[in-house]
């Protein structure tokens, strides 16, 4: 052919095929992005597994998460080994007491300016609560946490004179290097009170700032003639002296010198700190004081007593008395607040602040300050129900002494009551209720150190408790009505794979997981605990041998 048809035919063939590339440009992009998709997003999944698996791992290392706590009141929790021979230390008007006397609310004593009750004592020592080891250790406790024992002149010692000095009405300093040595040696932590919002009126450093202008200590205290007494109080209580934190000087006593009271008590054996009123204290010296505490003893406990949504107080410590989720327990548990709301709550609060810094908060029902749980919850049945979801749901439970053995009382001082260890009997049903769920909690990993799903449900508060381990995968359904319900949820896991079998831990009924759903009835004021059970030696097992990560966690199925 000539060159100019030539030329025309190699034109008109780049022009087809550069039309032919424009046309296949949209497929070529969408096969590439369909092609890079699917291994983009299985990388993305096993790499998400993988931190997941290393988050759980630094949980599992982590004591102060999901630990059972247990609260005690030292003057009240064992009987000393000799009553009569510690008169001396509670001189008038101090009074001593019988251990099967119960406290009675009296008088404001009009000299000192306490109340009859907070001057009422019954002895109960450290070397009488070492004794005592033994049944909290057979308990399943993992953690003691101890209302103040240091220098004080009432018997709730939340009025310091001295933080550095051991109270001696609860003994010696080698009394409390043995509770130390003891409490370790049975593999548990010890936690202290820290009272550092206000100081009692009879402390030397307020005296001294009190009766001397030149006083160093004087900026520690609001003190002018606009108070009353001359010093600005707390809580409308005569004996209590607000401390003005803002002080340098204060700030390096308690927390921010080498040889702080916070320093100090870590040093000699403590693992952590509760703080009193922590809201008062504000979130910088919050920080301040759990920074300083980590100095001291890195893994120590920093947790606070915080009346509002824990989200941020959680961020300057390293948890809170989460009272926020005793309060929605309360609220399921007596028909008020509906179970699926709750749920959610669960999982905003968790969104709102962090998993690790709400599995490190204590979940509160009772303590020193509240009607006992027996008072709020006289039903067995409701109460049962409550105490469930406080061992189900993340945090660490917190048991106030003799709660487990359904001591009754009502506001201070009635739920201040000395330990009843006569009731410490093997067919106690709150006591063995109590000791069923502390077991579950130590034989579940999932309830311990798991994330948290609310599920979605109609009516049942329906919730989730999974690791990285698909076997430990917990499902709680709970029904706070005064019915029987029936539902069906969805348990939106893709590692759970068909007719998978779940147990209640309760009742051991079973159920198989049918399309990514569980199927059941909940009666009235009670809880379903679905564990997964592993069936790594049949069928219903082995059906997990190539899904990821699965080798590891069903060990027993051979590849």
């Amino acid at each position: 052919c000539s060159p100019a048809k030539g030329q025309a035919k190699s034109k008109a063939k780049a022009q087809a095929t550069a039309a032919a590339s424009v046309e296949a440009l949209p497929k070529a992009k969408a096969k590439a992005k369909a092609d890079a998709k699917a291994p983009h997003t299985m990388t993305a999944r096993g790499a998400a597994a993988k931190a997941l698996a290393k988050v759980m791992a630094a949980r599992d290392k982590d004591w102060r998460i999901g630990s059972v706590v247990y609260q005690v009141f030292v003057d009240r929790f064992a009987p000393p080994a000799d009553l009569a021979a510690k008169k001396a230390l509670f001189p008038e008007p101090c009074t001593l007491h019988e251990w099967s006397e119960e406290p009675k609310r009296g008088d404001q004593n009009k000299e000192t300016g306490y109340w009859a009750h907070e001057l009422q004592f019954w002895g109960g020592d450290l070397p009488s609560l070492t004794g005592k080891l033994g049944y909290l250790k057979d308990l399943g406790i993992d953690v003691v946490y101890l209302q103040p024992i240091c220098k004080a002149f009432s018997n709730h010692k939340y009025d310091a004179t001295d933080y550095n000095e051991l109270e001696p009405q609860y003994g010696t300093w080698d009394d409390f290097k043995t509770l130390v040595d003891d409490v370790h040696g049975k593999e548990m932590k010890l936690v202290l009170d820290g009272v550092f919002n206000h100081m009692g009126r009879r402390s030397e450093f307020v005296q001294e700032a009190l009766k001397d202008d030149k006083s160093k200590n004087k900026g520690w205290f609001y003190l002018g003639d606009q108070y009353p007494m001359g010093f600005k109080t707390w809580g409308c209580a005569d004996n209590l002296v607000e401390l003005r934190l803002e002080n340098k000087g204060l700030q390096d006593y308690i927390w921010g010198g080498p040889k702080s009271v916070v320093a100090n008590w870590l040093k000699k054996g403590a693992d952590g700190w509760r703080l009193d009123v922590a809201q008062e204290i504000g979130f910088d010296h919050l920080k301040g004081i759990t920074d300083a505490a980590h100095r001291s003893k890195p893994g120590s406990l920093v947790v606070g007593e915080v009346w509002a949504y824990p989200s941020r107080w959680t961020e300057c410590m390293d948890g809170v008395l989460n009272l926020h989720m005793g309060v929605l327990i309360f609220g399921v548990a007596e028909g008020k607040f509906p179970g699926p709301s709750a749920a959610q709550s669960v999982a905003g609060l968790i969104a709102d602040s962090s998993h690790e810094e709400v599995l490190r908060s204590w979940i509160v029902v009772s303590n020193h300050d509240m009607p006992r749980f027996a008072h709020r919850l006289p039903d067995m049945a409701t109460r049962k129900f409550a105490q469930v979801l406080q061992f189900t749901l993340p945090g660490s439970p917190l048991i106030y002494y003799g709660d487990e053995l359904g001591m009754e009382g009502g506001d201070d001082p009635e739920n201040r009551a000395t330990f009843q260890w006569e009731k410490v009997t093997e067919d106690n049903e709150m006591l063995v209720h109590t000791k069923k769920l502390v077991a579950m909690r130590h034989k579940l990993r999932g309830l311990r150190i798991g994330d948290f799903r609310a599920l979605a449900s109609q009516r049942l508060m329906a919730f989730a408790r999974f690791t990285e381990r698909v076997q430990d995968t917990v499902v709680v359904f709970a029904n706070g009505s005064d019915e029987s319900v029936q539902e069906m949820v969805t348990v939106p896991d893709p590692r759970i794979l068909g007719y998978t079998l779940f147990k209640d831990e309760f009742s051991g009924e079973e159920l198989r997981i049918m399309g990514a759903t569980l199927s059941c009835e909940v009666k009235p004021k009670s809880v379903r605990v679905f564990a997964m059970v592993d069936e790594s030696d049949n069928p219903s097992g082995a059906q997990y041998k190539r899904v990821f990560g699965h080798w590891a966690t069903f060990a027993g199925v051979p590849p």
